[in-house]
């Protein structure tokens, strides 16, 4: 019987207005976007967002037996989430609050541009942990958590509610997943101390899933900031040193308890680095910790030939990272099945249209699929 997994935390819809192909040359946001000016645009890609539609449906398609516990409102946005995740047989989880709308982002992708996101949390920010009863934890071998930074009730009280969440699936023997969002540094949530609130959370998390870049913001504000100034008009992660900057970075989450940290970062592949011993994973997993403690790795990315959206392509990574652990493997594949599905999804708009099956996705990295320089 599969190992069952539940996929919670921040839901939307996303609306991704499709640029035209008269776009392609501009290199920076600003020359596209000015006040006054008419964009021709083309059709916009309207699907579900957050990492509970991302990973939950990417752990779906990789054949991962997963349930989608989101909140949503009782409106036209909710019922197209509900629509949409019905695709999957993936929506008798979701919470319906009447009294709330549903969380939607307008994202502008142009191409070759990094993404902007318009949005609005919704019912996302009333969710404080109490809508998941223990009766839905029956025969739950992972849990996994997505974007606490964008939900309220998650990261006030120097978040209380966050870390009694996970505390209670540790309690049940249940290995845990933890991922983050990019918020505003303007926001009561980019005011947040959150050395503070990870300090209290990590401890109870067996995967932390975060990307470089947000990580480094909620850690280190001030080396966010050098690096910034550093990179200057190129990607932060193109100018990452493995040895200074990521691998420290990683170190000190497993030195404030996580059992492991796979760092996101960006374009140039992944970084995964283990605790030197895992055995408070959670039991039910059933992991085989000996191949895991301790395991420490660099993956770099795959070649793609065309890059579409980067949006969801984090979720994914983080979809295909999980379904491997459940299905047993080893630190190596799970890392670099990870690293696959997320060059997979940047062919297309949306997180899983341009997902294939692990074995499908074994099969192109064991074929010699071609890696970033």
């Amino acid at each position: 019987m599969s190992k069952k997994a539940i996929v919670s935390g921040h839901i939307c819809i996303d609306i991704t207005p499709v640029f035209t192909d008269s776009t392609r040359n501009v290199s920076e946001l600003g020359q596209l976007l000015k006040p006054g000016k008419l964009i021709q645009m083309s059709s916009a890609d309207v699907h579900t967002g957050g990492s509970v539609a991302n990973t939950g449906i990417a752990m779906k398609v990789l054949g991962a037996d997963v349930s989608l516990m989101g909140k949503i409102g009782k409106d036209s946005f909710g019922d197209m989430v509900r629509s949409i995740l019905d695709q999957y047989d993936a929506a008798d989880g979701l919470i319906v609050d009447d009294g709330q709308i549903t969380s939607y982002s307008v994202v502008l992708a142009p191409p070759g541009i990094d993404r902007i996101f318009l949005h609005c949390p919704g019912a996302n920010d009333t969710f404080d942990g109490s809508e998941i009863t223990d009766e839905m934890l029956d025969d739950t071998a992972l849990f996994h958590f997505g974007y606490p930074t964008i939900m309220r009730k998650m990261y006030e009280d120097g978040g209380q509610n966050l870390a009694s969440l996970f505390k209670r699936m540790k309690e049940h023997d249940i290995a845990t997943s933890l991922d983050l969002a990019a918020i505003d540094p303007d926001s009561p949530a980019g005011r947040a101390d959150w050395h503070a609130i990870l300090s209290k959370v990590l401890p109870y998390v067996d995967f932390f899933v975060p990307s470089f870049e947000e990580l480094c913001f909620m850690l280190d504000r001030s080396g966010y900031e050098r690096l910034l100034d550093k990179a200057g008009s190129r990607d932060m992660t193109e100018i990452l040193s493995t040895d200074k900057d990521i691998e420290p970075l990683a170190r000190e989450c497993i030195d404030m308890g996580a059992g492991s940290v796979l760092l996101k970062c960006g374009a140039p592949g992944l970084f995964f680095k283990a605790a030197e011993d895992m055995s408070k994973t959670g039991g039910r997993l059933g992991l085989d910790t000996a191949k895991w403690n301790g395991h420490s790795r660099f993956e770099k990315s795959f070649k793609i030939d065309r890059v579409i959206s980067a949006t969801g392509a984090g979720d994914t990574c983080i979809a295909a990272f999980l379904t491997s652990i459940l299905e047993g493997a080893a630190p190596k594949e799970a890392v670099e099945n990870a690293a696959a599905a997320g060059a997979l999804c940047c062919m297309s708009y949306d997180a899983v249209s341009g997902l294939k099956s692990l074995r499908k996705i074994r099969k192109m990295i064991d074929l010699g699929w071609e890696r970033s320089e």
